[in-house]
């Protein structure tokens, strides 16, 4: 492995100049690192073979750092537990079960856990990983807002091979969110790398249970219905509506469901529905599709039965929502800019249904049997009181951008951009009113319990 002398970051023997000062480079064994009084760790190797060169980001369950498996002479993240957090029977049972389920999974598009193990001379547990270089999703979001169209249905798409696999194992991530994300940059796009599997939900017979009946785990953002209440029905499609809360994160900028604390948010997830997507997105710099709106309304349906069935099914609906042919698994090997040619091409066949879709409430031009046909310039709209939404206004519920480690972190904590919540009519199932009046009662009660997972 060569290394570079001034910021001590690792790269492969073909390497020759540092990409982020220009540095040349030289083999690591001639670059020692140095520990500082912040942190002796730094130029210590721990349980024998990984040798820590920098450090990479904190989190609120450990420290992460870059370095190098002598034994493979390969570059690893090593994410060494706090103390307090080591001395937890329960967290430390988590990233046990973190390392034994990454055995089980493919590795195209999850991050592979390598070891998990207690250094003999620190007493210090540590969980070894791959080494990914990019940035969460949560960091793209926090710059750019939205998500070019080719670059989510690139995301989806590599996210739903590795969740599909994850899901026929019987194994829900339960904690699926943008910081959860990896994006490594590579000449054709983004290639995606989900973190973070302790949060696991194991559906398989005589699975051990972590979590106390009734606790909710995850983050309050993109629960499901169902994952909010604590329900042990929970499956596979609690996945599919995190990932579509996700989606309509990329492309409004915005997440779908918003509060001002844990229980609110979660009360406005089993109570709520969002603004179509076409509607939150006005004056997005990206083409919104009015077949988008169906496609992330199943996907965020709160009855699962009703639910779009799978990630797989919910990354091609996004796609053929954009023009695209095929499904998910071919768009996972296009390369991004070509996926950009085609979405252009498609979105510039429609762009007067596109035009009214960002106006659902308008009434439907004069002389016309078609409501998608678009109204020309100065002419009257059909006589009649327009349609009105079932909420009297927009109720604007403002999430505070809270602070998450720097790209590379592998999960950091949520920090949620300004959103805005807007009830619009639904029909609604027979079990719907009773679930407002229990859930209600409990969120008032305290009866809610959130552990928001911060695996930093």
């Amino acid at each position: 492995m060569k290394s570079c002398p001034k910021c001590m970051r690792t790269f492969p023997e073909d390497a020759a100049f540092c990409p982020a000062d220009g540095s040349p480079l030289t083999h690591a064994s001639m670059v020692p690192a140095a520990g500082t009084s912040d942190d002796p760790r730094v130029g210590t190797r721990l349980c024998g073979r990984y040798e820590v060169r920098r450090v990479v980001a904190d989190g609120g369950m450990g420290r992460v750092y870059e370095g190098i498996d002598k034994d493979t002479n390969t570059r690893v993240a090593i994410k060494v537990l706090h103390s307090e957090v080591a001395r937890d029977e329960v967290s430390l049972e988590r990233f046990k079960r973190e390392y034994e389920f990454s055995r089980q999974l493919p590795h195209d598009h999850i991050v592979q856990v390598l070891d998990f193990q207690k250094d003999p001379e620190t007493q210090s547990w540590l969980l070894v990983m791959e080494f990914l270089d990019g940035e969460e999703l949560r960091f793209v979001l926090k710059r750019e807002k939205q998500i070019a169209p080719e670059r989510l249905v690139r995301m989806l798409a590599h996210v739903a091979l590795g969740l599909d696999g994850a899901h026929a194992r019987q194994l829900v991530h339960r904690d699926l969110k943008p910081d959860n994300l990896f994006l490594c940059g590579t000449r054709d796009g983004d290639k995606v790398k989900i973190l973070d599997f302790g949060s696991v939900k194991d559906k398989n017979k005589d699975a051990k249970k972590l979590t106390v009946l009734g606790t909710t785990i995850g983050s309050p953002f993109y629960m499901a219905p169902e994952q909010a209440q604590g329900l042990e029905t929970l499956d596979a499609r609690a996945d599919v509506f995190a990932l579509a809360a996700i989606t309509y994160e990329c492309i409004t900028g915005k997440v779908p469901f918003s509060g001002s604390n844990g229980p609110s948010i979660l009360l406005a997830i089993l109570t709520k529905d969002p603004d179509p997507v076409s509607v939150a997105a006005q004056g997005s710099k990206y083409p919104t599709p009015a077949a988008l709106d169906d496609v992330l309304e199943e996907a965020l349906a709160k009855n699962p039965n009703i639910r779009t069935k799978s990630v797989g099914e919910l990354a091609t609906a996004v796609g053929r929502a954009y023009g695209l042919t095929g499904d998910h698994t071919a768009w996972a090997t296009v390369p991004q800019h070509e996926l950009a040619k085609t979405i252009a091409a498609e979105m510039a066949k429609a762009p007067a249904k596109m035009e009214v879709a960002a106006d659902p409430f308008a009434a439907p031009p004069a002389n016309t049997t078609s409501p998608m046909a678009a109204r020309p310039t100065g002419a009257p709209s059909q006589p009649g009181p327009m349609p009105a939404p079932s909420q009297p206004g927009p109720i604007p519920a403002h999430a505070p951008s809270q602070p998450g480690p720097p790209p590379g972190a592998y999960g950091g904590g949520h920090g949620g951009d300004d959103v805005v919540v807007a009830g619009l009519p639904q029909g609604r199932p027979a079990w719907f009113i009773p679930l407002i009046v229990g859930v209600a009662a409990l969120v008032l009660g305290g009866g809610i319990a959130i552990i928001v997972a911060a695996v930093r």
